[in-house]
């Protein structure tokens, strides 16, 4: 029961984000706007995330790959675009990885030298 609770306050911001996304015209995904209005409401709700919400996002998480499997079976679908522009997509694929690792270390030496700051 928790798990359904947990997906129907996903799908809820999910569905005001894209909502917004319409709305406003920005070029910003709906459940980008979305996850961030869940933050934000998570952050400024001066409680703790509930457990259930936790459980179901690691739920999700841990089937990631799978959701990435249609976008790369497209890549299949459309070979003359593929083969036409091999290099930029290789060449944006090393750079957003590149780029993640980066800003991923950063991240994690920040916190970790705020966290030896704590008394």
């Amino acid at each position: 029961m928790n798990l359904l609770r947990g997906l129907a306050v996903l799908t809820l911001f999910q569905g005001i984000g894209e909502g917004i996304s319409h709305i406003t015209g920005i070029p910003v995904p709906g459940p980008v706007i979305g996850m961030v209005l869940l933050f934000l409401a998570l952050q400024f709700s001066h409680t703790e995330t509930p457990a259930w919400l936790g459980r179901t996002g690691h739920s999700l998480i841990r089937w990631l790959s799978l959701m990435f499997l249609p976008a790369c079976t497209g890549l299949f679908f459309l070979p003359d675009i593929s083969r036409n522009q091999w290099l930029p997509i290789a060449g944006a694929i090393v750079l957003a990885t590149l780029l993640t690792l980066l800003l991923a270390a950063l991240l994690m030496q920040k916190l970790m030298s705020a966290e030896g700051e704590r008394p």
